[in-house]
């Protein structure tokens, strides 16, 4: 396996920073994140049409009795 940050390889037994080869990498990737480098994509439009989109739900609260 190799470290997502610098590509050496990393030996997984053992290794308290995993998937990382070292605290230095690991402190980057953690700081990737912190500062929004990294960034997760919303659902890719699949061209079928969200049923719950078609059919929702009515609101029957206010319809008690």
């Amino acid at each position: 396996m190799r470290c997502p940050i610098c590509r050496k390889s990393v030996t997984w037994e053992g290794n308290p920073f995993r998937p990382f080869c070292s605290e230095r990498c690991k402190l980057i990737d953690l700081d990737n994140w912190l500062a929004e480098r990294y960034r997760i994509s919303p659902p890719v439009e699949t061209g079928e049409k969200n049923a719950s989109a078609e059919n929702p739900v009515p609101d029957t609260e206010g319809d008690r009795d």
